[in-house]
């Protein structure tokens, strides 16, 4: 009876005082505020994985066909299978980091710095061509696998980090910006790095007459040109120094993000109650219709861009004639990325999320046909600044709108605890698998098109095939995204009804786990 007695009074004393609230420890906790410092470091350790994750999207297919020069077809296999083993691998990544104890650095800290040196030797060596011809397919589907396998215990940690910076949700929120501007910077300095070395590898200077021979074709008489062995050395070794320099770099930013950040324990461990089982929140979560929209739309937007990523370099080099240029393109297309980011942060809080998704895709397509029908510098140009501002949307309003949907979910299901890794790392899975797929398609169409992989021109179908790639299908892909996009239920009205709900929600959740501690103390 004075147990029950003293929870009146208290309850009625947190009414009657509201400025002296009875909830102390967990006020303080959300107080915390970080540095500028801190949120600088942790973004450092997002941009690494940007950089080589931006390498591969523009090299590795034209690097596998001309470098490496395996057959369309295996080239296909690797992508493909590479980018499904690393799917799989982020939400099996995180099943076992939710097993993972914690240390004296953390519970996260150490996958992503133990894992970092292992990263970068299997990223050289994807880089590298063996001394050997018979088995270049299984070694690079296996570096490839392994790399995928790696990054996956490197950025699924990273992401989970920003759960365990500070409890302060505008904190939180901070630093997320900082880490997107710098993955954005990471993607410009890693297309950078990687285009201005080993541009001479793609120049047209290797097709020039001294260091070419003329062999005839085999349906007709005329000639084909073929690079000679010394610069095909050159390319090699220019790739291995791009590798090289990438790969310090992301042994710099893992060790500034270990010494300026901290990770904290969660807060409000006591408070959250017992996590779900993951088979039960996975079903929960596949039931969600707005994850659902959300993900199958930028499922076919993230196509889109892939195809155009990885298929740009192929097509200034045999589609049209820009393989001087194409470095220089790519660096204004990320430039326009990096510089539009606050331009679509202002634009998604002045006129809702789903409105900068419409406008900002939407308006790559128009630029992306622009190119393919009329391909010549000047208009390049242009469709690079255009496509650079649609590649900024692209990029952030996902991982703006996804923080919507986990509210949704959790107003919803009030009772659930522990869901967000399952919304985190299944959406990586789906986009991954979807690129991986797009990728092996693009591989095999070439393929059929008759690519040469020794050429430094290529058949008519092929020049055809990469138009169709760079125009034609990822302008196909956004448009499903966009429609599928409109039957996505959050707006506006909906978010902050959600935020207003989950304010009283943990206030509830607060205020049961103080009561509950006062009776811990009374026993």
């Amino acid at each position: 009876m004075a147990k029950r007695e003293k929870l009146a009074c208290g309850s009625s004393d947190q009414l009657l005082n509201p400025a002296e609230p009875h909830f102390s420890k967990p006020l303080q906790q959300t107080e915390e505020r970080l540095t500028i410092c801190s949120k600088i470091c942790f973004a450092i350790g997002g941009a690494p994985s940007q950089i080589a994750g931006s390498a591969t999207a523009f090299f590795l297919q034209i690097y596998l066909l001309d470098v490496a020069q395996i057959n369309p077809f295996h080239a296909s296999v690797v992508l493909f299978v590479g980018k499904a083993w690393g799917a799989a691998m982020d939400p099996l990544v995180g099943f076992f980091i939710t097993k993972s104890k914690w240390t004296r650095i953390g519970r996260l800290m150490p996958w992503m710095v133990g894992c970092t040196p292992f990263v970068v030797i299997s990223y050289f060596y994807l880089w590298y061509v063996p001394p050997f011809s018979s088995g270049k397919f299984v070694w690079y589907l296996s570096f490839y696998c392994l790399y995928q396998t790696l990054i996956a215990c490197f950025h699924v940690p990273y992401s989970a980090l920003t759960m365990f910076l500070s409890a302060n949700q505008k904190e939180r929120d901070s630093a997320t910006a900082y880490r997107m501007t710098m993955e954005v910077l990471g993607t410009l300095v890693g297309a950078a790095v990687q285009g201005q070395i080993v541009a001479s590898a793609h120049t047209r200077n290797h097709c020039s007459a001294h260091n070419l021979t003329a062999t005839p074709l085999e349906n007709n008489g005329s000639a084909h040109i073929t690079p000679v062995t010394d610069f095909l050395s050159h390319a090699k070794e220019m790739y291995m120094i791009a590798a090289g320099v990438i790969g310090g770099i992301f042994l710099l930013c893992t060790l500034v993000m270990f010494l300026g950040v901290k990770e904290k324990d969660d807060p409000y461990a006591r408070s959250t109650g017992k996590p779900i089982p993951f088979h039960k929140g996975f079903l929960l979560v596949m039931r969600h219709w707005p994850y659902l929209t959300l993900t199958a739309a930028f499922l076919f937007i993230g196509v889109a861009i892939q195809l155009v990523q990885s298929n740009f370099v192929l097509f200034c080099t045999y589609a049209v004639d820009l393989r001087d240029h194409f470095h220089y393109i790519v660096l204004i297309i990320l430039i326009s990325a990096a510089v539009s980011i606050p331009l679509w942060q202002w634009f998604l809080g002045r006129f809702g999320k789903k409105t900068a998704a419409y406008c900002g895709i939407t308006w790559m397509v128009p630029f992306t046909i622009l190119l393919v029908c009329f391909p010549n510098l000047v208009v390049a140009y242009v469709v690079a600044v255009a496509s650079g501002l649609s590649i900024a949307a692209s990029m952030l309003l996902p991982w703006s709108m996804l923080p919507d949907v986990v509210d949704d979910f959790r107003r919803a299901n009030p009772d659930s605890r522990g869901h967000e890794a399952i919304f985190y790392s299944f959406y990586v899975f789906f986009t991954k698998f979807a690129s991986g797929i797009s990728l092996g398609v693009s591989m095999l169409s070439l393929q059929f098109a008759g690519y040469k992989t020794r050429h430094c021109q290529q058949p008519e179908p092929v020049v055809y095939t990469l138009k169709l790639l760079m125009g034609a299908a990822p302008v196909a892909f956004i448009l499903i995204g966009l429609a599928i996009l409109l039957f996505y239920p959050i707006t506006e009205e909906v978010r902050q009804k959600n935020k207003l709900s989950l304010d009283q929600l943990r206030e509830q959740g607060l205020g049961t786990g103080s009561e509950a501690e006062d009776l811990r103390g009374e026993v």
